[in-house]
């Protein structure tokens, strides 16, 4: 029969085992989560970014050829993330729309001449490069002026900075307290092994070997915890979209790819980190120290 020190013992090591895992899997769950508002943070950003409307409005005399011609040395450009061709008769149906009445009926013309709608890659939104943009078309002979909100680019470039500081601060804060905590979680199981670990000293084990099963025993932990730390990411997904929809257009497989990733390298390397320097405090400190 297993005497009653036997079961206590098994019922510590049971449960030191269960709060490290469950200490573990919530870490992983909050740095996935954060790695995931960072992630969608990026691709929002360049959603907005790449928003960003230029008009190229053609001069009254431009034949269609000519801009078509335009249009298409503007798709070919590293700038460019779309382009569309708005006719004088395209311009004057979005003006009638936002005005409510047909102004043409009224003026008996149509003043608004065709025009070119550009839209630039998010790594292109800037004002120095919109400006140099703006140079490059005006020297075309047929470009009359070129629109766009200089103010709205500014105030988004600003706020998308503040806000990426302010994240990757919290971000770095809270990798250091998950490791600490994680790193505290382990000290304390393999704290509980101490006596197990000066006895195999003792009797002539090479430290390598004991510190073998503690290792591999870290990184099928750090595997386990990553697991359910995606799944409940995977939740926090699912729930998220079925609230908000418009979460599905800046759906990308790659961000789940590098997300679970990442969750997973780093469930085994904080684990492995960690068993490693808490078996290495034991298999040096003196036997006097153990009580302590």
């Amino acid at each position: 029969m297993i005497s009653k020190d036997g079961k206590y013992n098994s019922r510590r090591l049971q449960s030191s085992y269960l709060t490290t895992f469950v200490s573990i899997t919530l870490v992983l769950f909050m740095l996935g989560t954060l790695g995931l508002l960072i992630l969608y943070a990026q691709r929002l950003s360049d959603h907005v970014k790449e928003n960003i409307g230029i008009r190229i409005m053609m001069k009254e005399d431009a034949r269609e050829a000519e801009i078509v011609q335009l249009q298409k040395m503007l798709d070919a450009t590293l700038y460019a993330k779309s382009t569309e061709y708005i006719t004088k008769e395209k311009a004057a149906e979005e003006m009638k729309n936002d005005l409510g009445e047909d102004f043409i009926s009224f003026l008996g013309f149509n003043p608004l001449p065709p025009s070119i709608d550009l839209r630039l890659k998010a790594e292109y939104a800037t004002i120095e490069s919109i400006e140099g943009i703006e140079k490059e078309l005006l020297a075309n002979k047929n470009v009359k002026e070129v629109f766009y909100q200089k103010s709205l680019v500014q105030a988004i470039n600003q706020n998308i900075q503040k806000i990426s500081l302010i994240i990757l601060g919290f971000s770095g804060l809270l990798s250091i307290i998950s490791i600490a905590l994680i790193n505290n979680t382990i000290r304390l199981s393999v704290y509980s092994k101490r006596f197990l670990i000066k006895s195999m000293l003792l009797v002539g084990a090479t430290r390598g070997f004991i510190r073998r099963p503690f290792l591999i025993r870290g990184i099928i932990m750090g595997l386990y915890s990553a697991f359910f730390a995606i799944i409940l990411i995977g939740g926090i997904i699912y729930f998220a979209q079925r609230e908000m929809p418009e979460l599905v257009a800046l759906q990308d497989v790659n961000i789940f790819i590098i997300l679970f990733s990442a969750v997973v390298l780093s469930g085994i390397f904080i684990s492995w980190f960690s068993t490693f320097f808490a078996t290495r405090k034991y298999l040096k400190i003196k036997t006097d120290d153990l009580y302590y």
